[in-house]
């Protein structure tokens, strides 16, 4: 009789993780092929994890359809390779460092659950105004000095300056990430944008924001370092079968 109620737990567990996920459609690159993999591919597993991504229009998702932001696309991939995550987009359009690091401690202190992982991703629209590289520095480390204070992980969203602003603007501003992940303990994509910013189908008219495509590309890039970057479970977290 024991052994078949453990076999009917299991049976009833992941059910239950199965039933928690969503059947959310990976979107569809120009060769028809899935880029981000599908929810239902894997059952979900584990107890929710929660991503909170920080960042300007490059997480809120300007000019593309609701569920094709970047961190909509992640969440979707995530769960596709098993794992049970809710991403809480933050982007705002528009936003610079400053205004970035000015709301961080509100946008922590709104979160009904403490995230597991931070992404933060600021700094485009620095380079956009060119504003100054210390300014960028000095704005992005109080926001990493903020997430220490709580104790939490950060994945930093490195950016890259572009040739027209000089050889000089980009040896102050370009070390600012690596730096500052290394000072914070924090993981880091050396360049957000990698793999899309040179390929125009992949970006829209205004070649600062990728497609939908190109987001599938970002996240095809990303998602493996996110999901190693996420802490793992709380052992007390994890649902235990009975013993025989």
């Amino acid at each position: 009789m024991s052994k078949f109620v453990t076999v009917l737990a299991a049976v009833l567990l992941l059910a239950a993780c199965k039933g928690d996920a969503p059947a959310l459609q990976p979107s569809q690159s120009a060769g028809g092929q899935s880029a981000v993999v599908s929810a239902d591919e894997m059952p979900v597993m584990g107890p929710q994890r929660h991503v909170l991504a920080m960042g300007d229009s490059l997480f809120a998702g300007y000019g593309l359809d609701p569920g094709q932001s970047y961190p909509a696309m992640l969440e979707t991939s995530l769960r596709g390779g098993g794992i049970n995550v809710r991403v809480t987009n933050a982007g705002v359009s528009g936003d610079t460092s400053a205004a970035g690091a000015q709301r961080f401690a509100f946008v922590l202190d709104s979160q009904k659950v403490v995230p597991d992982l931070v992404l933060l991703e600021f700094g485009g629209n620095d380079l956009l105004r060119g504003l100054q590289p210390a300014e960028t520095r000095k704005n992005l480390e109080a926001m990493l000095a903020e997430a220490r204070k709580r104790k939490l992980k950060v994945l930093v969203m490195g950016m890259l300056a572009p040739p027209n602003l000089g050889a000089g603007y980009k040896a102050q501003f370009e070390p600012i990430y690596p730096q500052l992940a290394k000072k914070y303990n924090a993981e880091i994509v050396p360049f957000f944008l990698a793999g899309v910013i040179d390929k125009p189908e992949l970006m829209q008219p205004d070649h600062h924001h990728p497609t939908a495509e190109g987001v599938e590309e970002v996240v095809k890039a990303t998602v493996k370092l996110v999901g190693e970057t996420l802490p793992p479970a709380p052992l007390s977290s994890t649902v235990q079968l009975p013993h025989r």
